[in-house]
């Protein structure tokens, strides 16, 4: 039976990431995207968060955003249910990453991947998720690993 390749849930910073450098850990998440090796999911609100960015500092990026969400066949997930809205807030005060955070887990990808250390990164209080939390790097090291195995 083959393997589910591994659900790699994006923030908003990994995304703009991506568009900024064609070298770095984000969009490397994009090409095995694009190759089958991952599967990528985002959320409305970290599309929403997305382009607002891109209107404000780099509208010009819009087109390339559309080329690789479309070229890594990047799943938008579902709005998330109320319990997860609940326990997001719970964990973080921060309204809009609360926001995000509920759709990473009405997703339940295996990872999260962000470059917010404040909120994400370096938060103690999201040690106990059903997914891990890491940097585009830290997923690709572990990708690396269930690639070996």
């Amino acid at each position: 039976m083959p393997r589910k390749s591994p659900e790699i849930f994006l923030d908003t910073s990994v995304i703009i990431a991506a568009l900024f450098s064609a070298t770095g850990g984000a969009r490397m998440l994009f090409r095995l995207g694009e190759a089958g090796v991952v599967t990528l999911v985002v959320g409305k609100i970290v599309l929403q968060e997305t382009d607002d960015v891109l209107l404000r500092k780099a509208p010009e990026l819009r087109a390339l955003l559309a080329q690789l969400l479309d070229a890594a066949q990047v799943k938008i997930g579902d709005d998330p249910q109320e319990d997860h809205l609940d326990k997001a807030a719970a964990l973080m005060a921060y309204a809009p990453d609360a926001q995000v955070l509920a759709e990473a887990l009405q997703a339940a990808p295996d990872w999260f991947t962000s470059h917010d250390r404040e909120h994400f990164l370096d938060n103690p209080d999201l040690a106990e998720l059903p997914f891990q939390i890491g940097s585009p790097g830290d997923a690709l090291a572990w990708i690396r690993t269930q690639l070996e195995t």
